[in-house]
């Protein structure tokens, strides 16, 4: 016993029971119910006017409750067997006479079970006595009754599934976690169901294999940079496998990478080494720039000594005219310019400014003593 469970703990994605249906119950049958029960009341009321109101209306009851179970629990079987309990209960309990009643019940159950609605985006496979019949949908049709089941209902609108790559291998031995979203939609309702015994999971399945073998395919660096390139990868391989199901992957999107904490800590220092690393590169480069741009203007300065010496005049003046700030100039410059001179005049504007100031000294202390 142990040794079987060990052999069913190893299997991932178990089915656990799935109580199958042979059609859907929807408020279309408890219409047509309904009408069947009225004119079972009507005609049990024709041929035996003096049977009791009470016995109609517990019969109707039954037969709607009857319709309850079935809508929860659609199988022909369990029609059959509340029809063949319902004959018994009347005639053992109640009363033969209620036949008409009884009669219109039972069809009831078993026609307004046969009517299923499709909706437009459903397609349904029936199987006629365990054999493939036809693909119905969408709108109304007919099953016939105890021959015809439908197998499944088939939604062949887009889905979107979320599936997952834990903890797998890099080309270069890097482990992440891979999250991805597959865009997918069923193209043949027939394949879907006869190849395939659930379709749903074997896409999920294939996707988080095919996942699997593409990450192992590629660097960290490829796998991080060019997200858009695997998942297409990865859409052509699942692809392949899913269309003889009936089943086209529109497209695989990857949504998330998850590598290791160290890693990440790595990356981002390395990330920020390179940034530097072309900074000093742009800067240095700049430098090399600045130095031609020089080297052309001495040569203009060279073969014009005048506009060199006006060049001159003009970083004196800027210096001058900023009172707080600090000038730098080479020692040459005092070769292509008439230093002297200009200090001269620079002087001369001073010395001007101090005897403006001692008159009006002496004109203020005049003017005090009067």
């Amino acid at each position: 016993m142990n040794l079987y469970k060990k052999k069913i703990e190893r299997i991932k994605n178990m089915k656990g029971f799935v109580l199958k249906k042979d059609f859907n119950y929807g408020a279309l049958s408890f219409l047509v119910l309904a009408l069947f029960l009225a004119g079972g009341a009507i005609l049990q009321l024709l041929l035996y006017p003096n049977m009791p109101h009470d016995a109609i209306v517990m019969v109707s009851t039954i037969a709607f409750t009857a319709a309850i179970i079935i809508a929860i629990f659609p199988l022909w079987t369990l029609v059959m067997a509340i029809i063949l309990i319902l004959w018994v209960w009347i005639i053992g309990e109640l009363s033969p006479y209620l036949y008409p009643i009884t009669a219109f019940s039972s069809l009831g159950l078993l026609i307004s079970s046969s009517f299923q609605l499709v909706y437009h985006w459903d397609k349904v496979i029936v199987l006629r006595l365990g054999k493939f019949q036809k693909v119905r949908g969408p709108g109304l049709f007919f099953l016939l009754p105890l021959i015809d089941r439908a197998a499944e209902f088939i939604d062949t609108r887009i889905r979107a599934t979320d599936f997952s790559a834990e903890k797998t291998l890099t080309k270069d031995t890097v482990p992440v976690h891979v999250d991805a979203l597959a865009f997918w939609m069923i193209w043949d309702a027939k394949k879907a169901i006869l190849e395939v015994e659930d379709y749903t999971e074997a896409v999920i399945l294939s996707a988080q294999t095919a996942l699997r073998d593409s990450i192992g395919k590629h660097y960290l660096r490829s796998l991080l940079s060019e997200r858009e390139e695997l998942g297409r990868e990865i859409q052509q391989a699942l692809d392949t496998k899913t269309n003889p199901w009936g089943v086209t992957i529109l497209s695989i999107e990857i949504t998330d990478i998850i590598i290791p904490k160290e890693l990440e800590d790595a990356l981002s220092k390395q990330a920020q080494a390179e940034r530097e690393k072309e900074s000093r590169i742009i800067l240095g480069a700049a430098e090399v720039e600045i130095a031609k741009k020089f080297t052309e203007a001495s040569a203009e300065y060279a073969n014009d000594p005048i506009a060199l010496q006006l060049r001159s005049m003009n970083m004196v003046y800027e210096g001058i005219r900023q009172n707080n700030s600090m000038m730098l100039m080479p020692a040459s410059i005092l070769d292509h310019m008439d230093f002297g001179a200009v200090m001269g005049t620079a002087a001369m504007q001073k010395g001007e400014q101090a005897k403006r100031d001692s008159e009006k000294e002496v004109a203020q202390d005049e003017h005090n003593q009067n």
